[in-house]
C-alpha cells in the first residue's frame, strides 16, 4: 500500500512537471505586460509585427505564432520571449527599452526552452543549443540538469 501511494505521488508530480513544461509554449498574440510596456504580436500580411506601446519594434516571418516566455517576479510580467520564426528563433529581452532583439540565424523547430540567468537553453530539431550574448552554441552531452 505504501509503495502504491509513493508510486502515485511520483506519477502525479511527474505529470504536474510535464504539464508545466507543455504550457511554456504559447500562441497568444497578447497584449502582455512587460517591464518595457505592453507588447503584442499582430499579423500583417505574411508576417508578424512585434509592437510595444503601439510602436513597431520588430517584424518576422512565420506561418503561425509560437513563443516561449520567461515570467519575471514583478507583477507576473514577461521579461524575455523566444519566438519561433521562419528564419530561426529570435530572443526579445523586454528588461530594457527598446527591447533587445537577438536573432539566431539558425533554422530550427524549438521544442523546449530553459531560462538560466542570461543564458537561454533550447532543445531544437538538431539537438540542444545555448543562446547567450547573441551567440548560439550547440551544446555537447553533459550531466548538467536544466530546470
Amino acid at each position: 500500500m505504501t509503495r502504491s501511494l509513493a508510486a502515485l505521488a511520483t506519477l502525479c508530480c511527474a505529470t504536474l512537471h510535464f504539464a508545466t513544461a507543455v504550457h511554456a509554449q504559447s500562441n497568444a498574440p497578447g497584449p502582455f505586460a512587460t517591464p518595457s510596456g505592453p507588447v503584442q504580436f499582430v499579423r500583417a500580411d505574411h508576417e508578424f509585427v512585434g509592437m510595444l506601446d503601439k510602436d513597431v519594434f520588430d517584424r518576422f516571418g512565420a506561418t503561425a505564432l509560437a513563443h516561449f516566455d520567461e515570467i519575471g517576479s514583478a507583477n507576473d510580467s514577461v521579461t524575455r520571449s523566444l519566438v519561433q520564426t521562419d528564419s530561426g528563433p529570435v530572443l526579445y529581452d523586454f528588461r530594457q527599452r527598446p527591447p533587445l532583439v537577438q536573432r539566431t540565424h539558425e533554422r530550427m523547430a524549438v521544442k523546449r526552452v530553459f531560462w538560466q540567468g542570461d543564458d537561454v537553453v533550447m532543445q531544437g530539431s538538431q539537438g540542444w543549443f545555448s543562446l547567450k550574448g547573441g551567440v548560439l552554441t550547440k551544446l555537447r552531452a553533459s550531466k548538467k540538469t536544466y530546470r
